[in-house]
């Protein structure tokens, strides 16, 4: 119904957002030339004809009703439509710099549901009685501290009459949570099932030291996230899951002699509903008149205000979800393999206890409590022959590199395309820009007045966040999808919809501008493809330019 041609519709609309809008970007005209083939749609009707079908009759507002029951029984309003701005939600688009780190997915309605498809290792379910139960499983232990287990040692489950042994295989890669083997000739209580006799059990760990078990914290483990090679080959069979026997293959008589093991399908939805960003404003009569004189059109230029408005709302909610999803991946990093990526230029190390919460300028904006007392190595600070400013500022760009191919690692989509930061650690790369010792890739413009973005280093694009505080030295690395791979996704219905009216006491005139859109987590870890890690200045630097 919306999209009878792609092409068509894309051939349509590209020479009018470049020519009206000086849209040239491939992505951003795709996603834009969708939206106003929607617009098109709900605004015109050009095989009507008058008397030729039923008119729209008179407008007529909705009955409130009374209670939750009369809802359905309530008077029914016309059903009216308020007027989409196309060229206000074209400025939006166009201004609203956070929707070039984020793929856009125009919705065609106020709602709809997302699907996720993946690949798990099964033989059974976590809700199964019997032996219907799973050949794997994961242990989600929340935010509880996650004991320690050997692989292949034995974990028992305490459930009363249930019988049964768990191995352990290890540890997710992505979220660092315990993978347990099912061994053959585990049940449960009759009447009982596989999730409920686990949940508020108690895993026996190999030092005899016993940890419990959150409640709804059994899972399918994923195949794609969390790929254990010993389910198709030998490792279930001989139960040895020490490395490097884990991986082997079948030998020719046990492979004939034994029965494959089992994956399945597994579906997920998510319901998405756009959400709202609303503002208004108002004029007077005597400020149309007079500011005639001065050629300043008053409502022209209060619909410039609220577009600022929208554009810095939108902006603004787009990063802090970035920056909170890679916080929430630097913590699981840290969590699987015992390393941080924050960037301490002090000559202290940053200590537990202290942490980042009171030791680094930048502490104080995290959100995660996990990150803020991480115990942080320091690096030289006393200028020499080899350490000076400028070598310290490289270390910045070393720093970001290693997180754009961590992010290539763990997200296995590719490596990182963009970087957001504040001022101070911008001004600090453009200065080292053409850093002639160690020189990497880079085309960072060194001329004031270049805000977003400021240049590119090592093909990821590095971009100013100018609502940052100076002393915010986070920065935020992450990969801009394509719309079906995991991460976060904008899904706009109304970019901008404005709505002007005359006030009867004073016949002034007001403007309301809404933005109606979904922002998705999208895929099962949308928080691998960001990363926020921080650099922490010295005393004895003070700053970074």
């Amino acid at each position: 119904m919306y999209l009878l041609n792609e092409q068509e519709i894309f051939a349509k609309w590209a020479p009018i957002l470049e020519s009206e809008a000086g849209i040239t970007d491939r992505n951003r005209v795709e996603w834009m030339s969708k939206y106003c083939h929607y617009h098109e749609l709900y605004e015109s009707n050009s095989l009507a004809q008058l008397g030729a079908v039923n008119g729209m009759g008179a407008t007529r507002f909705p009955q409130s009703p009374v209670d939750q029951g009369d809802f359905y029984g309530s008077g029914k309003g016309s059903g009216d439509k308020a007027h989409t701005l196309l060229p206000l939600a074209m400025q939006v688009a166009a201004q609203t710099v956070g929707l070039d780190l984020v793929p856009v997915v125009p919705m065609p309605g106020p709602m709809g549901v997302l699907t996720y498809l993946d690949f798990v290792y099964a033989g059974g379910k976590t809700g199964g009685l019997g032996k219907d139960i799973p050949l794997l499983i994961k242990v989600n232990y929340g935010s509880t501290t996650i004991p320690q287990f050997v692989a292949g040692s034995d974990a028992d489950f305490a459930a009363g009459s249930a019988a049964g042994t768990f191995v352990y295989v290890g540890q997710s890669r992505i979220d660092g949570y315990p993978i347990f083997h099912v061994k053959a000739g585990t049940g449960v209580p009759a009447g009982s099932d596989l999730k409920t006799q686990l949940s508020g059990g108690i895993f026996e760990t190999a030092g005899g030291t016993a940890a419990v078990v959150t409640t709804g914290g059994i899972e399918l483990v994923k195949a794609l996230e969390d790929h254990i090679t010993g389910f198709s080959g030998a490792a279930l069979v001989n139960g040895d899951y020490s490395a490097p026997d884990m991986n082997d293959p079948y030998s020719r008589d046990l492979g004939e002699g034994t029965m494959d093991n089992i994956m399945n399908l597994s579906l997920f939805n998510k319901s998405v509903e756009a959400k709202t960003f609303q503002v208004a404003a108002a004029v007077t009569r005597e400020q149309v008149q007079d500011l005639k004189q001065f050629g300043v059109d008053a409502v022209s230029q209060v619909e410039s205000v609220l577009i600022n408005e929208l554009t810095q709302s939108i902006n603004k909610n787009i990063l802090d979800r970035l920056f909170y999803l890679g916080e929430r991946n630097h913590e699981f990093v840290i969590r699987t393999q015992g390393t941080n990526f924050f960037l301490n230029l002090g000559a202290t190390a940053i200590t537990a206890g202290t942490g980042c919460s009171t030791a680094t300028n930048f502490g104080g904006y995290l959100q995660s409590n996990t990150l803020r007392a991480v115990t942080v190595a320091p690096t030289e600070v006393t200028n020499s022959a080899s350490e000076n400013l400028h070598t310290r500022q490289r270390k910045i760009m070393s720093k970001v590199l290693a997180i754009a191919n961590l992010i290539a690692i763990r997200g296995r989509r590719g490596p990182a395309t963009f970087v957001v930061t504040n001022g101070q650690v911008c001004s600090a790369l453009q200065d080292v820009a053409g850093f002639v010792p160690a020189p990497m890739a880079n085309t960072i413009n060194q001329m004031s007045g270049s805000l977003y973005p400021i240049g590119t280093l090592a093909g990821l694009a590095i971009y100013n966040d100018p609502n940052r505080a100076w002393n915010d030295t986070r920065f935020c690395v992450g990969r801009k999808g394509d719309g079906n791979s995991p991460g976060l996704v904008f899904m706009p219905y109304l970019m901008a919809e404005s709505v002007q009216t005359i006030a009867e006491g004073t016949m002034a005139p007001k403007v309301a501008v809404k933005s109606r859109y979904a922002l998705v987590e999208a895929g099962f870890h949308p928080e691998t493809m960001y990363l926020t890690s921080g650099v922490n200045l010295a005393a004895e630097l003070g700053s970074l330019v």
